[in-house]
This record gives structure tokens, C-alpha cells and sequence, in this order.
């Protein structure tokens, strides 16, 4: 007698194998049958008949550090077939913390990642001090998936020098043997790898660089080699990322160089795996090639180099629920805090929409994210388009807002507010930022289908008001396998990419393929009525702090652990995730 038996399904293992048709029986949270027409008695039997079977999908690119601590769902992630997540990434995170000093940490988390501050403040326990006393609290945790983290540089930097790190001043000898020993004990304890970030973009709400983006290389290496032999990973964001922090061009370009050497480096010295992001900018859009030319040789020279890249454009949300164009309008201010309803009734009259397309900017209140944001849009107006429906990350360029409302002799300023009132205020616009230079995403498939990179960087639980890219997971099937104009990755390469791969990255062999003995983690997905909804803007963090979120349809069933968590794309109540330690 099974517990669980999935028939008539077309498997799709993470291999990278070609799918094929069989039945799968599930016993102890274990596969324990792979074969046609398995006679395996079993409590519950699902008919995957002209659906396919999936591991479930390996994000190695999360910020639920904080929300891990109250949420036992794990939304958006939980949505989109995901049963593993790994937080800590970008240098960021809670632990440790010394008694005190966790206004410094949210105050970066919030900054680099855009969670609401109140919702950190209002939703952690703060009951810890070291990472092992971290892990302890959220092995007491129970979730819909299973969570691992990593040690962030940004709070062992505040915790070893408290404000000289926040400042980010040069750090001592002494300094980085305590950096060094604290990453030991993490690992140790079970972190599943360490992670910094160098770029000058990533601020605390205070416009202070993270702790650790200038760390010289003695410091860099020690952590590094604190970890040696340990099969855990050395996350970053690298400071050479062309257009980011006001460098110039040739500087960022000469940064970039350095970084690379270094990393490859102390990949060979280590033998740590490193991942590292990589993404196409508008200000050299051809510099990722290079950067994958550079992984080719050192990996074939030694090293062990993983370019972390996107499934879709990273971006902007825009309209009535979150950012748009005319938020720093003084007329717009007047009625800002409105409820969306009141909102959009006062901006359809004739009195405030011309006042309101008619005004200059306010400037900014601060530097965070939010209150600067319009800047951005404001330079960007040919960049905008509708989202659409059904969504489009990947738009034809005659769709852009500006060259509509040219072709109709219109404003495009004027064609933007009146698209935003669609949907009774809740109709979205996307500007790509990222990975969309040549408006297109032919550079994000080249990244993709290269056999040194890994596929990230969704940052499920972060950037709250901004995206929800969380839901790449399921992108990565509808519009990269099923969907898109133009290359696309088969099946079986998508699967692997964001199963198999990600697992093996972090050591996560137990997970990621389809085999007799590996955990049951599994989808099962209507492949062909697999669909994104709509983002859509909640105020359901704590404090009552908003998030974007988006639904998708087509899942049949999410398993995590031998138990099923999402049924016909609902919760089902189960929480069979816990804790990943990794070496102890």
C-alpha cells in the first residue's frame, strides 16, 4: 500500500531527459515507484492523464528572511509549483543581530528590497542573537514548502563592527577573523551559504551602501575560506553591474573585470561554488556576453562560476495600486489617500484630470525607493506599455503607450492616466528596465540557454509595491516554453534549469529529479491551460503593509514531502516544510 499514486502522467524529471509516459507512487514523502501501470495499491490516487509531472521548482532567489518568521504560506511563491525556497540573498538579512541593533537591518532590508518596514517591525519575533539561535527559531516553524537561508555580510559586517560597518569603513584584521569564525558557526549550524552585495544601487532607506560593498579582498577571501569544503554557496551581486550607482561607463566595466578575477579566484582556492547575477543593461546591452565567455574558460580552467540570470524583464508595475507617473503631482497628493474607488471617481472628473496633466513634479521626500520612483518613469515614458490581458512581458513594440498615442494624436502622458482608470483604477502598466535594452527578451534566452547559469533572481517576498517575480516559475513554462515569439527552451530544458540545476547548486541532492528515492516534491500541471493572472495589490503584511501578488491557474497539485499542498491552484491547508541545515 502507497500513499499516493499519480497515473498516466508525462513525466518531465529534471535531467534534462526526454518526458515520457508513466505512473508515479509516493510512500514516507519518498518516490518510491517510477514505471506504466504501476499495481501499487494506494490511499489516494491523482489522474494525471494529458497532464505533465515536474519536481517541484527550486527558488534559490528569496527574501522571506522576515515573513518566514509569521507566514506559514509563503505567498507569492506558494502559488507558482514552488516547494523549495532559499532566502538571504543580496547581502541581507536578520541575523545576527545584537540586542538593539535591528533598526539597522530593516532599515537595509527595506531600502534594498522595498518590504515595508512597519510589516518587519510589526511581523519578526526578534528573539535571536547568533544565526545558529536564527535557525533554531524557524526549525520550530512549519510552512506549505521547505526554506533554507543563508548568512547575510550586510548584518555580520553590523554585528562585528557595528556603526563602523554601516558606514562601511575599512575593516581590521581583528574584524575579519570575527566575520570569519561567525560564517564558520553558520554553516556549521546549517546556513546553506553566505551572500554579499557589491553594487552601489543596493541602500539602506538612509541612502547608506549595504554593509560589505566595499569589502577589500582580505576580507572577502577569509569568509570564503571560512566556508572551504563545506559544499555551500558564496552568493553575490557584483559591483561592476554597467549603470548602476552614477559610475561611468569605463569604470563599471573595469570593476566588472575585477570582480570576475576575484570570484574565479577564490573559486579554485576553495572550491565554492559562487553565484553571481548577471543581467542585460541598456548602457552596454552585449556585456553579459562577455561575462559568459569569461565563465566558460575559468570553469574549464577550474573554477566553479554560476550566472544566476531572469526568466522575465525585471521592471516596474505601474498604475493606481502601487507607482505611476503622476504621484508626486500636487493636485494627485491631495487625493492620494484616498480609497482606489474614491480615487479613480475624482480623477475621471474633468477638473483634476486636467490639473493634474497639467502640473509639474513635487520632489522628492526622501530617497527611498517609493518617493523617487516617478523620476524613473518620467524618463522612461517610451518604455511603457500595457500589461494586458492575457499578460505580456515580452510586448510588440507597437504597443508601447507613447507610440499609441502618437499614431492617435494624443498625449502620451494623457494615454497613460486614461489607461490606468481601465478596471476601475486597477488596470496595470509594465515599464522593463532590465533585460529588455533592445526591447526585446532575445538576450535573457541567450542567457537562459547557456549551460553555466542558473535561473533566479524571482525575489519572492521583496519589492513589494514594485513586481511580483515570484511568479517566474510559471513564466518560465508558459512563455518559454509554450508561448513566446521567437527561441524558445523545450520542456525538459526549463525543467531542469529551475529543478535539477538549482538542487544541485546547493547541494540539495535529496531534491530537483524525478527518481526513485528522491523526495517527493512534485507538480502536477495542466501544462496546456497553465495561465498568469493579474498582479493585484493587497494590504495583508503585518501593520497592514501592501504587497503585490499574482495568482496562477493550472496547477493541478503541488506535493512537498509525499503531501499534497495546493490543490486545482488552492491551499489545502497542509504544512509539511520545514528547515533545510545544510552541512552540520
Amino acid at each position: 500500500m502507497r500513499d499516493l499514486r499519480i497515473r498516466n502522467g508525462r513525466i518531465v524529471d529534471g535531467t534534462g531527459r526526454a518526458a515520457y509516459e508513466s505512473d508515479l507512487a509516493i510512500h514516507d514523502g519518498r518516490i518510491a515507484e517510477i514505471g506504466k501501470g504501476l499495481g501499487s495499491r494506494a490511499t489516494r490516487v491523482i489522474d494525471a492523464r494529458g497532464a505533465i509531472v515536474t519536481p517541484g521548482f527550486v527558488d534559490i532567489h528569496t527574501h522571506y528572511d522576515g515573513q518566514a518568521t509569521w507566514d506559514d504560506i509563503l505567498e507569492p511563491s506558494a502559488s507558482h509549483g514552488v516547494t523549495t525556497v532559499i532566502a538571504g540573498n543580496c547581502g541581507v538579512g536578520f541575523a545576527p543581530v545584537r540586542p538593539g541593533g535591528q533598526s539597522e537591518l530593516v532599515e537595509l532590508m527595506e531600502g534594498v528590497e522595498d518590504i515595508p518596514g512597519i510589516a518587519l517591525y510589526e511581523g519578526i519575533e526578534w528573539n535571536w542573537e547568533t544565526f545558529p539561535q536564527y535557525l533554531d527559531l524557524l526549525d520550530r516553524k512549519r510552512w506549505s514548502m521547505d526554506v533554507g537561508t543563508q548568512v547575510p555580510h550586510g548584518a555580520v559586517r553590523v554585528y562585528v563592527m557595528g556603526e563602523r560597518g554601516v558606514q562601511n569603513e575599512a575593516s581590521t584584521a581583528s574584524d575579519i577573523a570575527q566575520m570569519a569564525a561567525i560564517t564558520r558557526e553558520a554553516i556549521a549550524a546549517g546556513a546553506l551559504g553566505f551572500s554579499t552585495s557589491r553594487i552601489l544601487g543596493h541602500q539602506s532607506i538612509k541612502g547608506l551602501p549595504v554593509p560589505g560593498t566595499f569589502a577589500g579582498e582580505d576580507e572577502v577571501f577569509a569568509i570564503g575560506e571560512a566556508m572551504a569544503d563545506s559544499g555551500t554557496v558564496f552568493e553575490l551581486v557584483p559591483g561592476g553591474s554597467v549603470g548602476q550607482g552614477g559610475m561611468r561607463l569605463g569604470a563599471n566595466e573595469a570593476r566588472l573585470d575585477d570582480e570576475l578575477d576575484w570570484m574565479a579566484r577564490l573559486s579554485k582556492r576553495t572550491r565554492l561554488p559562487i553565484t553571481f547575477l548577471i543581467v542585460e543593461f541598456q548602457e552596454n546591452p552585449d556585456a553579459w556576453k562577455r561575462v559568459l565567455d569569461f565563465v566558460a574558460s575559468a570553469n574549464a580552467n577550474g573554477a566553479r562560476l554560476y550566472p544566476q540570470t531572469a526568466a522575465r524583464p525585471g521592471g516596474l508595475l505601474l498604475g493606481l495600486q502601487s507607482n505611476h507617473l503622476f504621484q508626486r503631482r500636487p493636485t494627485y497628493l491631495k487625493i492620494a489617500d484616498l480609497p482606489l474607488a474614491q480615487r479613480v471617481a475624482a480623477m475621471r472628473t474633468r477638473i483634476i484630470r486636467d490639473a493634474i496633466l497639467s502640473e509639474k513634479d513635487l520632489p522628492p521626500l526622501s530617497a527611498s525607493i517609493n518617493d523617487s520612483i516617478h523620476i524613473v518613469i518620467g524618463q522612461s515614458l517610451e518604455d511603457i506599455f500595457p500589461l494586458g490581458d492575457p499578460i505580456d512581458y515580452e510586448p510588440p513594440l507597437d504597443t508601447a503607450v507613447a507610440t499609441q498615442a502618437r499614431r492617435d494624436g494624443v498625449e502620451p502622458q494623457a494615454r497613460i492616466y486614461d489607461l490606468m482608470m481601465q478596471d476601475d483604477g486597477r488596470a496595470m502598466l509594465l515599464l522593463p528596465t532590465l533585460n529588455f535594452a533592445r526591447r526585446n527578451q532575445n538576450a535573457l534566452f541567450g542567457m537562459l540557454s547557456d549551460a553555466n547559469t542558473v535561473v533566479g533572481l524571482g525575489d519572492g517576498g521583496a519589492h513589494c509595491s514594485l513586481i511580483c517575480d515570484a511568479s517566474s516559475t510559471t513564466y518560465m513554462l508558459t512563455h518559454w516554453v509554450r508561448d513566446r515569439r521567437g527561441d524558445r527552451l523545450t520542456l525538459e530544458q526549463a525543467i531542469k534549469k529551475q529543478c535539477g540545476d538549482n538542487a544541485a547548486l546547493y547541494g540539495l541532492n535529496d531534491r530537483g529529479r524525478l527518481s526513485v528515492g528522491k523526495r517527493a516534491d512534485i507538480n502536477v500541471i495542466d501544462f496546456d491551460r497553465l495561465n498568469l493572472g493579474q498582479p493585484y495589490m493587497t494590504n495583508d503584511l503585518p501593520a497592514g503593509g501592501q504587497r503585490f501578488l499574482q495568482r496562477s491557474s493550472g496547477y493541478l497539485a503541488t506535493i512537498v514531502n509525499g503531501e499534497v499542498t495546493r490543490e486545482h491552484d488552492d491551499d489545502t491547508g497542509a504544512r509539511p516544510g520545514r528547515l533545510i541545515r545544510g552541512r552540520r
